[in-house]
């Protein structure tokens, strides 16, 4: 059943259909001194309010000295935040965040981490940004944003029942189309010819059983450290330095069913915690992603969002333990009230981020040895030991095949996706008759 919006057909009706992608509104705002700021920020009296008049001009006066005087060079990601918004802004904003993210200090970490994630955006572009909306609004608006900064992206499409159910889908149209998936499965060798890969040997870890499988082309998601210690030639000295001193960290998050938030009722998808008080770096409120997740509408769903390393004891606290920091966090910040928890769960997820430093900078050693072999594809985030986005990762992937089908052995488009500052989610016929 079609659904008629805005005088043309939008695509099935997500209430009796679940293969639906949904349009929604993206909202993420910046929790500081228990109070909730515009992100990006905005020049309005409400942000004056809040900040209080001497920390804004403060804020205005470091700005200004930015632009007037930028840092040169440019080295790390401290500076990076400094030249597009001044210290005072960075200072507020942006580094409590993201020191939780990343465990160690802005300027011990690469300033490429900024050019990934945060491209052209500054106060500049952020004011920009906003008066050129308030005028689409007016004129009836799109869905293309091809032009906008990542970051400054207001809409886009989300499945039904979360990214989970594209995968799903994904899965059961190759086993319907005769292809074969294999779980529970390890990585134990990669055969060469030097130039070529051959084939693979895996380990099927419920069994124990050893099985070698040769193919055409090769894909790997896998992080770089595990995939280069797999050769069964060892790769240069120098490589395998660069690849055993990459970093990533981990990823934990806390789902927490709650009845009601102390804040009201917000449209946020994220929140970033900007509060050095707490270990919780973000706050995703799932109901605003899409309604059909949450089982009762008149409940909540809360993911807490923490980052921690192999070593740290956030890593190792049991379930239960971390269920109660969560809760006790957002009590102590005033999100929540703790007797409102209804149900809890915890989610772990090992070398989530791939980090822009430690060895890092000598990336491109690791690039010149995956390069040469002409059938063996890295792509998404931990594949390229890139801070991609999932959209861009997809796009590593679909780029790979496109190589491959129009005989292309260079592989330099897959490394530039995402060094643009434009955002892929073009407006088509799919995004017209497909979104809610």
């Amino acid at each position: 059943m079609e659904r008629t919006v805005g005088g043309f057909k939008s695509g099935p009706d997500p209430v009796t259909e679940d293969r639906v992608m949904l349009l929604r509104s993206r909202k993420s705002r910046i929790y500081f001194l228990r109070r909730f700021f515009d992100y990006p920020l905005t020049l309005s009296l409400d942000t004056v309010r809040k900040l209080g008049l001497w920390r804004t001009l403060n804020a205005g006066l470091s700005y200004v000295r930015s632009s007037l005087f930028p840092i040169h060079p440019e080295n790390n990601l401290e500076q990076f935040f400094i030249n597009r918004f001044g210290r005072e802004l960075y200072r507020t904003f942006f580094q409590s965040y993201t020191e939780k993210v990343w465990g160690v200090p802005c300027d011990q970490i690469s300033a490429d981490w900024g050019a990934q994630r945060i491209k052209g955006l500054s106060v500049w572009t952020a004011i920009a940004h906003a008066l050129k909306q308030t005028f689409r609004r007016k004129a009836g608006g799109e869905l293309s944003q091809k032009a906008t900064e990542t970051s400054l992206v207001e809409r886009f499409l989300y499945p039904k029942h979360g990214p989970g159910q594209l995968w799903e889908e994904v899965a059961r149209r190759i086993v319907e189309m005769g292809g074969e998936i294999r779980t529970g499965q390890q990585l134990t060798g990669i055969d060469t010819d030097g130039y070529r890969v051959q084939s693979i040997q895996v380990l099927h870890c419920a069994t124990g059983e050893r099985e070698t499988l040769s193919g055409d082309y090769f894909f790997s998601t896998a992080p770089i450290q595990e995939l280069l210690r797999s050769f069964t030639v060892p790769p240069p000295q120098n490589v395998l330095e660069v690849s055993d001193g990459l970093v990533y960290r981990n990823f934990i998050t806390v789902g927490l069913l709650v009845k009601s938030l102390q804040i009201g009722s917000v449209a946020d998808n994220w929140i970033y915690i900007q509060e050095p008080d707490v270990k919780l770096g973000r706050l995703q409120i799932f109901n605003n992603w899409s309604p059909f997740m949450v089982a009762d509408p008149g409940h909540i769903w809360l993911g807490l969002e923490y980052f921690c390393n192999d070593s740290d004891s956030l890593w190792r606290l049991s379930d239960q333990d971390m269920i109660a920091l969560a809760k006790q966090e957002l009590a102590k910040i005033k999100i929540i009230d703790s007797d409102n928890v209804l149900d809890a769960t915890v989610l772990r997820m090992e070398k989530a981020y791939p980090a822009y430093f430690g060895t890092f900078e000598r990336f491109a050693e690791i690039r010149e040895f995956v390069d040469r072999y002409q059938n063996l594809f890295l792509i998404g985030r931990n594949g390229m030991h890139r801070y991609n986005n999932q959209d861009h990762s997809m796009l590593t992937a679909m780029m790979a095949v496109e190589n491959i089908v129009s005989g292309k052995n260079e592989k330099d488009n897959l490394w530039e996706i995402n060094t643009e500052t434009e955002y892929y989610e073009e407006e088509s016929s799919f995004s017209k008759r497909g979104a809610i």
